[in-house]
């Protein structure tokens, strides 16, 4: 699979195919420019990964209200499991034509116009891009009104249609309310690609929070006596948001220009919707994979669908800040990289990386493992929210922190693969995980129910074993394409990561056995506090040296605000 040769390559490069996986070959030498040239790409990167993380980071704080509103108002209800059931349908739709598989095709193709300073031509493929993919979702959304009853029969509720006849109907009618999103989120992530590819990251990460006030103030001011009819307004009203935030940064680009007849008459239009083939099909096995989950969750008894929910959101707010930050602002650096076939320079930019992801990873699934019962009490154990809701959210939180580094590593080694115009190898392996996953969910699930476990934790345990293997397999495949990816460097990241978070799970434990009367907030954020202060220290004494980065950082910008004139 690695071994191929890629047929979208630049005129001229050979991507290297052989290599002992994780160990480095001998580096090509380097001259004193292309070195700096490396360093200066790293340090781009770390500030454009701050910028985006910060902007998750406050995006993630008003999804937390966000959740908190939804649980207040209908608790882990039939009712929000026939929302989050159509909510899958229209996620999937979304993610099948555009979503992931756009930004995959499309990045890397709008920043090699703009690295060979042909913005003409960058936003000619824009426009025929947006014009093809726009019509495709309005027709997808349209068919999907028309047969929205017979999906909902025959797949949501496969497993129990006969004995959930009002809960169908119901999840039919906010399926339908929902389906203008799906066009709203197309053009959205369009254009959050554009702005990416011209280095714009603080606003488009800032859209999510959009989308999250758009649900609190559907779910909040709209009449009680709508039900869960007033959250799937709220969607439409969040996904709007979502798009118009972006849309004075997209009219502020520089030679800017949109053209009506643009569309597959282009060749370069063409060539993205090649490269989206792929990652397309990944996208629908992973979206279908979510769909499986959601049917055989609906079958395993009121509440367990929302529980799943939750408890994946709850573990993807961590991802989101460590890893979709760093993906999101290196895929344009890795995407120039590879285009000039400095690949000794993008070797080092992904083991850096992914040292960075690891450091943070790790701890941070040690401390959700650790600390979810009272996350979840603090968070959502209010109104139709109940003790049993807890401990069914955080029985699945448990088991989804346990994927959190396979997540976080899938995200950023999906684009290093993505940047090289690759979107076959991670389409291929994310088939076999998602494959195994279902198969995972059905024989885990069973087993939970026999050992007399909740079982809707088995789904949850069968994401993270798949998710992990994935990452092991992307990790392997590209360093053979790039003939290392200076293994030892992120093996002694990886070792410093796991003495940290042994350490800081210790005091964790202490802190739990001492404490276990002391209020649910105190006690998360004693715990949080606790948690940080042993890691950080255990890297000091290891001298890690991204932790001495970020603190010379610091101070820079401490003493530079102490130089600034009154």
């Amino acid at each position: 699979m690695s071994g191929e040769d890629l047929e979208t390559a630049p005129q001229g490069t050979k991507y290297p195919q052989t290599g002992s996986p994780l160990q480095a070959a001998q580096p090509q030498r380097e001259t004193a420019a292309q070195a700096a040239r490396a360093e200066s790409a790293s340090q781009q990167i770390a500030r454009a990964t701050g910028v985006v993380m910060f902007a998750f980071f406050l995006s993630s704080l008003v999804g937390v209200a966000q959740q908190m509103v939804i649980t207040d108002a209908f608790g882990t209800s039939a009712a929000l499991d026939s929302f989050n059931a159509a909510n899958r349908v229209t996620e999937l739709l979304f993610n099948l034509v555009a979503g992931g598989a756009l930004g995959s095709a499309f990045i890397p193709m709008f920043t090699g116009f703009l690295t060979r300073d042909d913005k003409r031509g960058a936003w000619r493929l824009a426009s025929g891009v947006l014009n093809v993919v726009s019509l495709i979702l309005v027709v997808v959304s349209v068919l999907t009104w028309i047969f929205a009853p017979w999906l909902v029969r025959n797949g949501l509720y496969a497993l129990t249609a006969d004995s959930n006849i009002g809960q169908l109907e119901v999840t039919v009618r906010l399926l339908r309310i929902m389906l203008p999103t799906v066009v709203i989120f197309g053009i959205s992530g369009l254009v959050m690609g554009m702005l990416n590819a011209h280095r714009s990251f603080l606003i488009p990460a800032l859209a999510p929070a959009m989308y999250s006030l758009g649900i609190i103030l559907g779910t909040v001011a709209l009449p009680k006596s709508w039900g869960v009819d007033r959250l799937v307004y709220g969607v439409l009203l969040g996904a709007s948001g979502h798009l118009l935030l972006q849309l004075p940064s997209l009219f502020r680009l520089p030679e800017r220009s949109y053209q009506v007849t643009a569309g597959l008459k282009d060749k370069a239009v063409r060539q993205v919707l090649r490269l989206m083939l792929p990652r397309l099909i990944g996208a629908g096995v992973v979206q279908l994979n979510f769909v499986a989950n959601t049917i055989i969750a609906l079958s395993l008894g009121e509440g367990s669908a929302s529980a799943v929910a939750l408890a994946f959101t709850l573990m993807m707010m961590p991802q989101r800040a460590i890893a979709q930050s760093a993906g999101i602002a290196s895929l344009p650096t890795l995407s120039a990289q590879a285009e000039l076939g400095e690949y000794a320079q993008m070797r080092r930019t992904i083991a850096k990386i992914l040292r960075g992801i690891i450091l943070l990873a790790l701890p941070a699934s040690v401390g959700l493992i650790l600390l979810r019962v009272p996350l979840v009490r603090v968070l959502y154990e209010r109104g139709q929210f109940d003790a049993e809701s807890t401990r069914m959210v955080a029985w699945a939180l448990l088991w989804y922190s346990a994927g959190l580094l396979g997540h976080c590593l899938v995200e950023v080694l999906s684009r290093a693969f993505y940047a090289l115009h690759d979107t076959r190898t991670p389409v291929i392996i994310g088939i076999g995980a998602m494959s195994l996953n279902i198969a995972l969910s059905f024989l885990l699930a069973a087993w939970f129910r026999g050992l007399g476990w909740m079982p809707h934790g088995g789904l949850a345990l069968a994401n993270s074993a798949a998710t992990g293997l994935e990452s092991l397999l992307l990790l392997w495949l590209l360093a053979k394409r790039l003939k290392g990816l200076e293994g030892q460097d992120i093996l002694r990241g990886t070792n410093s990561a796991l003495v940290g978070s042994a350490l800081m799970g210790a005091a964790l434990l202490a802190w739990n056995s001492l404490l276990p009367q002391l209020n649910n907030l105190l006690f998360l954020l004693g715990g949080m506090g606790i948690g940080v202060l042993v890691y950080a220290f255990a890297l000091v004494l290891m001298k890690v040296p991204e932790l001495a980065s970020v603190l010379g950082a610091l101070r820079q910008r401490l003493n530079a605000r102490k130089q600034r004139p009154a």
